[in-house]
């Protein structure tokens, strides 16, 4: 048997990945698929060139060059392949694609197209409602459907001259105003073979002068009490903008066929596409978007138990599958005395669910001077809305309850110093005649009902097991432990001893296919 196999960023050894509480065996193909789409996307170098040309209307695609493969951005989820531009003021963009083996492209098809689309939205949305947040310029975007945007200031000089001439009427109007992104197909032959079966955005290259990842610095400066009081205070300036406007429903912003920003699609985040990437089925439909709280809250818990259902090495034994079910039912019994009921049709407001210190990017004095990879955004309860998870520097189901406390009463010391200076920092009076109420109130509340953790345990699949245990469970119930596991795996449904019996099953076939999978690997 061989010691090794390969996964994307790193090789494991046999006697490590039976041990993972991730599906090994399906990473097993991620590294193969990254050779074969990279390879794809290489072969498609002219038209590239071609797609850059078309949306920022340069007159030849000669004075584009494409980098190398050894160049090009990749992370988790993305490819960005830097394409440097002739004669041309921003001298280097990038094209940015969806990894199509990485969000469920193949179990879900159209993924892809829904991570353009939302994550182009994002950027029209923050581009037209908080032009005080930093992003990069989004100059173009398509999908695989061969449908093609530009940005308005780019497109030739009649079709600009109409959707300028169209927003101001619809703007006299009253109506409803496009977006600043319209369609703009292109009939060169170059184009006729698809967009590169899975759609792209064309943004704009943050070069070093504009600053570098918070990610860079962030161990070394992250004990600095200056530089995170600029960091804090520049971070909540940004939070108090995207969460000054009242969003009508849960959901993602798309932009449509004629260019209008709707917020009309499933509330994107990570954990979905992760989830879907493993064939696990969410039960969200694209087109759901979410007018409760609880509605919300409801489906991702169904997409956690699928996740148990679907994983094949979801359980290590027995006492791990009754405590996986015990914290399951539970969490679908405590949400009600977590989260206000007054608050349930809103406020929902916009929400980076996926800003780490790599999407961060800051200058020497640690002041924000971009965000970048606005994907897995959407509009979220306000309840749900917390100081970022990382800043301890320890992983989700790692925080330590009173170290991150202390972190966390000096973030919110900043973001309470700028909300008095913010002038439109109040939203909306909700539904049940409340007055007005802050960020920071929220803010505090989330923490002191517990409703911080709760959601963080929502967002992590792998982590919500522990979160529970940890910081969920004490605030109602610190002993009978054993009676807990012993009684509350029965509520999650009938016959939970089938449901156990498979599950032992399933992790008995996927240990079998694991060792294959190693020994067959010559």
């Amino acid at each position: 048997m061989p010691k090794t196999r390969q996964l994307l960023q790193r090789k494991i050894t046999y006697s490590d990945a039976k041990t993972e509480e991730c599906n090994i065996l399906h990473q097993l193909g991620y590294h193969s698929e990254q050779e074969r789409f990279f390879s794809h996307l290489d072969g498609k170098r002219e038209w590239m060139k071609a797609a850059v040309a078309h949306h920022l209307g340069l007159k030849s695609s000669a004075q584009c060059q494409v980098a190398d493969t050894e160049n090009w951005l990749h992370g988790s989820f993305n490819v960005c392949v830097p394409i440097t531009i002739d004669s041309w003021d921003g001298n280097r963009v990038l094209m940015r694609f969806p990894l199509p083996y990485r969000i469920g492209e193949s179990f879900s098809p159209g993924n892809c197209n829904e991570k353009v689309q939302c994550e182009a939205a994002s950027y029209a949305w923050l581009q037209k409602n908080c032009p005080d947040v930093p992003i990069p310029k989004l100059y173009g975007f398509a999908l695989s459907t061969g449908e093609t945007f530009t940005r308005l200031e780019f497109l030739p000089f009649f079709p600009r001259c109409f959707q300028f001439l169209r927003q101001h009427i619809l703007s006299w109007l009253k109506g409803s105003v496009p977006s600043t992104y319209a369609r703009h197909p292109s009939t060169a032959p170059i184009f006729t073979d698809g967009i590169v079966d899975n759609g792209y955005l064309l943004i704009e290259f943050i070069e070093e002068t504009r600053g570098s990842m918070l990610s860079n610095t962030w161990k070394e400066g992250q004990h600095d009490p200056k530089l995170r009081t600029n960091f804090f205070r520049d971070l909540s300036r940004l939070f108090l903008s995207i969460t000054r406007i009242p969003l009508p429903k849960i959901g993602s912003f798309i932009i449509d066929n004629d260019g209008f920003l709707r917020l009309a699609n499933r509330p994107l985040s990570i954990e979905i596409h992760q989830l879907e990437n493993e064939k696990i089925p969410t039960g969200i439909p694209r087109n759901y978007t979410y007018s409760t709280v609880d509605s919300y809250i409801v489906d991702i818990l169904g997409f956690h138990d699928n996740r148990f259902r679907y994983q094949p090495n979801a359980v290590n034994n027995l006492g791990d599958c009754a405590y996986q079910l015990s914290v399951l039912t539970s969490m679908r019994t405590i949400f009600p005395s977590i989260f206000d009921r007054g608050f349930r049709r809103g406020p929902f407001v916009f929400a980076f669910t996926d800003l780490h210190q790599s999407n961060i990017f800051v200058d020497a004095e640690w002041h924000i001077t971009c965000l970048v990879d606005l994907e897995w955004t959407c509009t979220q309860p306000i309840e749900m809305f917390g100081p970022p998870f990382w800043l301890t520097n320890k992983g989700v189901d790692q925080l330590d309850s009173a170290e991150y406390d202390a972190i966390r009463h000096e973030f919110m010391e900043a973001l309470t110093t700028e909300e008095q200076d913010y002038a439109s920092t109040t939203l909306t009076r909700m539904n049940n005649g409340a007055s007005h109420l802050r960020l920071s109130a929220f803010m505090k509340r989330s923490w002191e009902t517990g409703a911080f953790w709760y959601s963080l345990a929502l967002s992590s699949p792998s982590g919500l097991f522990t979160i529970f245990s940890k910081h969920i469970r004490p605030l109602f119930c610190k002993d009978y432990e054993e009676e807990f596991q012993v009684v509350m795996p029965f509520f999650f449904q009938r016959n939970v001893g089938h449901i156990a019996g498979r599950k032992l099953a399933d992790r008995e076939e996927y240990d079998k296919n694991l060792r294959q999978a190693f020994e067959n690997s010559d």
